[in-house]
């Protein structure tokens, strides 16, 4: 993907698209998959960069939803299996299977959990990953040998799917683009163009330089998860808001503190949410929690209580109890919950997507997760066809390889998540060698990484690649700034950018990682 030629492309097109999808995340991103994959003439147009926000800030699990089968959803639960077990099939190299472990410290919660997870499986069917038992007390320690040992009686496993969230949304980005769509970041929609008061298409500015483009559209689809209403409001100021956010925060630790390969899944936590710690990226994930947010902003912080609530619920599971001092990085992201009606327990809304098409024919898509994100795009567009009588074509996604398919392992571990495009990596640091070495100290990111999200992912900002093209402002957020000057260097170089912007560069990227850091009291 290159910007400055889909750039091009948007200006040099003289008839109207097909699809219009306004929103980069997870569900923008699929629908401009599933809408390129019928055939659409789609163009997809992101504010800032692709899953800049809720998409790139998940607890990294591609699950059915343990929870949401408590709460007797079974239909969201078997829709979400069903999801991950082709994701697990279409994008082997970002979707893999995950043991977790559910320690039991009373002797009657052993087969209660059993039973539930065994369920679980049995809605999974054929596209279960493996089976659910019983642990010994040995083995559950072999598992988790970093779990607290004090009246812990035996565990129960099961398996769900993990991925990297915004390496997901890039290689959509990337099928879509070579299905013929036009995925640009960076070009914000300012305003809906209509006639007669019928939505026909958008006014964007690029960000980049402020030039606007009128753009003509059949059918304009909102897929701006916590934002929707925004948009919506846009079309329609009288239009009641449909959007409760709720905000769920995760800190990150060393890998020390679960040195196996096991996740942990604590059942029920105060606010009666799941909690999980999650071996990711050679670090550990702890999250998450369910905070009502009234603010929706694109870059939420973690309450401090909510750190205070991960770090104690941390210690009441692990052997060593976690310090502040120990985290390396702290995120949030807002979840788009759908209400009705007035409640404020976020944990008590659905987390189904809903679909809503206004008077003037915009289409609106909200709520959901990423797990599900494939099915919310087939049923948005199919919502699209039919408000703007487009032809009618089948949805072919379920079959659809995902940009950097790879069938076995990417000989470098260090490179996984690029499944096929790991090579393109290695041939720049054939080329140049000097790029296959270290940004900086406890940064697990090599130049020749930088250069292809520019190159190929079309990376902008040091953020776009220390947040969303590798993960390093998540994982090691103070030591990533130490690799900010020579990010920016190497993207100067390839941008044609001189050292203002260099200097800009690293000092925006140095003001938005402290955002990441735990600071003490």
């Amino acid at each position: 993907m290159n910007r400055d030629r889909l750039i091009d492309r948007l200006d040099s097109s003289s008839e109207a698209w097909d699809v219009v999808v306004v929103g980069g995340g997870a569900t923008g991103l699929g629908a401009a998959v599933d809408a390129a994959a019928r055939g659409y003439r789609t163009l997809l147009l992101e504010q800032s960069d692709f899953a800049k926000a809720t998409s790139s800030r998940s607890t990294k699990l591609v699950h059915g939803g343990i929870r949401y089968l408590k709460q007797g959803n079974v239909s969201l639960v078997l829709e979400a299996l069903r999801e991950r077990g082709l994701l697990c099939v279409n994008a082997p190299h970002l979707v893999r299977n995950l043991a977790f472990v559910i320690p039991v410290y009373n002797w009657w919660e052993g087969p209660f959990y059993c039973i539930g997870m065994m369920v679980y499986d049995r809605l999974a069917g054929r596209l279960g990953l493996s089976p659910s038992r019983v642990l010994t007390l040995e083995e559950t320690l072999e598992r988790i040998p970093t779990v607290e040992t004090d009246g812990l009686v035996r565990g129960v496993s099961y398996h769900d799917g993990q991925f990297d969230d915004s390496r997901l949304a890039i290689n959509l980005a990337q099928t879509a683009a070579s299905l013929g769509a036009c995925p640009i970041n960076y070009l914000r929609v300012v305003r809906l163009l209509k006639q007669r008061g019928i939505v026909s298409g958008v006014v964007a500015l690029d960000e980049e330089t402020g030039r606007e483009f009128e753009i003509a559209a059949r059918a304009v689809i909102n897929a701006t998860g916590v934002f929707v209403d925004g948009l919506r409001q846009v079309d329609d100021p009288e239009c009641r808001a449909v959007v409760t956010s709720s905000q769920g925060a995760h800190i990150v630790l060393p890998k020390a503190f679960l040195p196996g390969d096991s996740a942990i899944l604590v059942p029920r936590t105060e606010d009666g949410r799941v909690l999980f710690a999650v071996p990711w990226h050679d670090h550990v994930v702890v999250g998450t929690t369910d905070t009502p947010i009234d603010t929706i902003e694109i870059e939420p912080r973690p309450l401090k209580e909510e750190v205070e609530f991960l770090l104690t619920h941390a210690a009441r599971y692990l052997g060593k109890d976690p310090q502040p001092a120990d985290v390396l990085s702290v995120f949030a992201g807002l979840r788009a919950l759908v209400t009705t009606g007035d409640t404020k327990d976020t944990a008590a809304i659905s987390r189904d997507h809903s679909i809503f098409v206004s008077n003037s024919g915009l289409i609106s898509i909200t709520g959901g997760k990423w797990t599900t994100y494939r099915k919310m795009a087939q049923d948005v567009v199919d919502q699209a066809a039919l408000v703007a009588d487009l032809e009618e074509r089948p949805c072919t996604t379920e079959t659809l390889r995902i940009h950097g398919w790879l069938e076995g392992e990417v000989a470098d571990p260090a490179l996984w998540v690029y499944g096929a495009d790991a090579a393109g990596i290695k041939e720049i640091v054939a080329a140049d060698p000097a790029l296959g070495t270290s940004l900086a100290p406890d940064v697990a990111v090599i130049g020749a990484q930088v250069v292809w999200a520019v190159r190929e992912e079309m990376a902008r900002t040091v953020e776009d690649v220390l947040s969303r093209r590798t993960r390093a402002l998540l994982l090691e957020a103070r030591a990533s700034i130490e690799a900010a000057p020579e990010v920016a260097r190497l993207m100067a170089r390839e941008l044609g950018r001189d050292r203002a912007w260099e200097e800009r560069a690293v000092a925006d990227y140095r003001e938005l990682a402290l955002r990441y850091v735990l600071e003490p009291d």
